[in-house]
């Protein structure tokens, strides 16, 4: 296992400084779930659920908290991103996220997307807990980061 990049040599909380390093094309795509109930699952495919458009406010949630995340995670540099895509889809126990971010930039973006993800999941829950006492949201996680050259 690698040093960790986030802890100085004494062990305290250190911002990595990424001035150095080229500007590259950054790719991160993230996935999460929340199990619901079929009743949940069939309000929320009929659009009947009182809060509004479940599946298109928690796309709209997931884009805002991947752009918010250095404001949110400490140490999370700023980024200049150039796309975050975040899709809601509904399955057979639940909701599924999926997230895309991409930004040029020294660091990577998968805290983005990652976040995205679970600010659309918390969407989902906020918007269905009146009728859904049971939900768990059950997996959230990285599936791949790219970086190339410019």
């Amino acid at each position: 296992m690698g040093k960790l990049s986030h802890v100085d040599d004494k062990g305290k909380a250190n911002m990595v400084d990424v001035g150095t390093k080229p500007d590259q094309v950054r790719i991160a795509k993230a996935t999460g779930h929340i199990a619901l109930q079929p009743e949940t699952i069939e309000l929320i495919r009929d659009n009947a659920m009182k809060k509004g458009d479940v599946l298109t406010i928690a796309e709209i949630a997931g884009i805002q908290g991947g752009k918010k995340t250095s404001g949110l995670i400490p140490l999370c540099h700023p980024l200049q991103i150039t796309k975050i895509d975040v899709k809601a889809t509904i399955d057979d126990t639940g909701v599924r996220i999926h997230s895309e971010a991409r930004c040029v930039g020294k660091t990577g973006i998968e805290m983005e997307a990652l976040t995205s993800v679970s600010i659309a999941l918390l969407t989902v829950y906020d918007m269905c807990k009146a009728v859904d006492k049971t939900m768990n949201i059950d997996e959230t996680k990285l599936l791949e980061k790219t970086k190339s050259d410019v």
